[in-house]
């Protein structure tokens, strides 16, 4: 959970707050942009439940049952609620704006249910100056009315790598997402207020920015002439900003991998090797079953692309195992295409139907067949994790210390390719960015020293 700016209004007597927060990074986002909210009617972050004055689970739908992991979590807050009647619960996310009011019927200690388009309202909800449940998608634009980051005390630091939400919705209705119905159609930020909010995070010490958004290469946000920008663009006027050193950005879709952000990997030192292109299969047929418009072909000649562009990237990527109507050939072309393109790590999933999506009534695959294509398919992927992490051993990265280890003298940080290393380094600080000789490679981590 990120750190709690202080406002006036904190102090000894503050009302604390406590988030859990589910899901992807966007969600780790809101859940500080949420805290930022609160601390600004008073409220100050907690990580100890027990004490806390408010309840908030920020909640995400992608996955399958993440209704009932809510609802188990729930359940574990009403011997809390028994016991401090006054404690206020909230419901925040996705899950929140697909269940809405079925929460608070099924869950009736629940006193506040808010959308992620709507969160902005979340004080004046708590305040009892909105409705408990508001989850529609308002006209006017959330960020407008969160504190100004600039506003914020600048005395309170930064851990070293931050997130930064560029865009937020989809258009694109993949049959397997519920994301369009969740998160709404795709909205660019303009281009001054993300440039804004950059700056503030670099001046609180900040100097890794990823940016975030469910289509974020699809983002054009209008610059301070009213001219609309490209995604290449803004990376390149991020990169001008005086003491930030790395640039990361997710999740993208391959068709918005447009020439100008290609260029940018080219050209951009602080955009960094490693690009997340999910692509989901290697089937054309279940690509257009998932209404991916694209083909595999295309897919590949934009890695070749890329890799032209930036011949070091690391590539990793999404896959869904089991589609409605997947047969043991499309599988096969999953698994081709895998081996083309060698990624680097990927994550994989096997086909969870989610309700109100164009895919949810249609006839599944067995499940057991279902499980042993994922087997199969993250045994591959496996194989080139350990490969590509084996490939760094030798070489020296950049890496970036945001904690220490478990060891005495021992910090951890992210490689240049999002690795963890940990490093014997004792003088070293959180927020040092240094150059590590790669001599190890562990199942999910890396282990260097400080080269000369």
């Amino acid at each position: 959970m990120s750190d709690q700016a202080k406002t006036p209004a904190a102090s000894s007597a503050a009302k604390k707050l406590f988030i859990k927060t589910y899901g992807c990074q966007m969600n780790v986002y809101d859940s500080q942009r949420m805290a930022e909210a609160m601390g600004a009617e008073g409220y100050v972050l907690t990580e100890n439940q027990a004490e806390a004055d408010m309840v908030l689970l920020n909640t995400c739908h992608i996955r399958e049952k993440a209704a009932e992991k809510l609802y188990s979590d729930l359940g574990r807050l009403k011997p809390l609620k028994a016991e401090r009647p006054d404690l206020k619960i909230g419901v925040a996310g996705c899950v929140a704006q697909a269940e809405g009011e079925e929460i608070t019927r099924r869950m009736p200690l629940v006193d506040l249910v808010v959308g992620p388009q709507a969160y902005h309202r979340l004080p004046a909800m708590v305040r009892g100056e909105a409705p408990r449940i508001v989850t529609d998608f308002p006209e006017e634009d959330k960020f407008d009315h969160l504190p100004a980051r600039t506003s914020l005390n600048r005395a309170t630091r930064r851990a070293p790598a931050a997130f930064l939400t560029v865009q937020e919705g989809c258009d694109k209705f993949c049959a397997f997402c519920v994301v369009p119905y969740t998160r709404g159609a795709e909205v660019s930020r303009p281009v001054e207020r993300i440039l804004a909010e950059a700056r503030d995070l670099v001046a609180r010490g900040v100097r890794e920015i990823t940016l975030l958004g469910q289509n974020v290469n699809g983002w054009h946000g209008a610059g301070a002439d009213g001219r609309e920008w490209g995604f290449g663009r803004l990376i390149r006027a991020i990169a001008e900003i005086d003491g930030l050193d790395r640039i990361r950005y997710t999740t993208s879709h391959p068709n918005d991998m447009a020439g100008d952000l290609i260029e940018a990997h080219r050209d951009v030192p602080q955009l960094m090797p490693y690009l997340h292109l999910p692509v989901q299969s290697g089937s054309d047929r279940i690509l257009k079953a998932m209404n991916r418009k694209h083909t595999a072909a295309e897919y590949l000649r934009l890695i070749d692309r890329i890799r032209d562009a930036r011949p070091d990237i690391m590539l990793t990527s999404d896959f869904i195992v089991g589609f409605p109507g997947e047969s043991d050939a499309d599988h096969q072309a999953t698994l081709d295409l895998v081996a083309q393109v060698n990624f680097g790590t990927a994550f994989s999933f096997k086909y969870s139907p989610r309700p109100g999506t164009p895919a949810y009534d249609r006839p599944e695959v067995d499940g057991d067949l279902a499980d042993a294509r994922l087997q199969e398919l993250q045994a591959l992927l496996t194989r080139q994790q350990k490969a590509a992490q084996e490939a760094m051993v030798g070489r020296t990265l950049g890496v970036l210390f945001e904690k220490p280890g478990r060891e005495a003298g021992q910090m951890v940080g992210k490689s240049d390719y999002l690795h963890s290393v940990f490093v014997e380094a004792p003088q070293a600080q959180i927020g040092d960015l240094v150059q590590v000789r790669i001599l190890e490679s562990a199942p999910n981590s890396l282990r260097g020293e400080l080269a000369a």
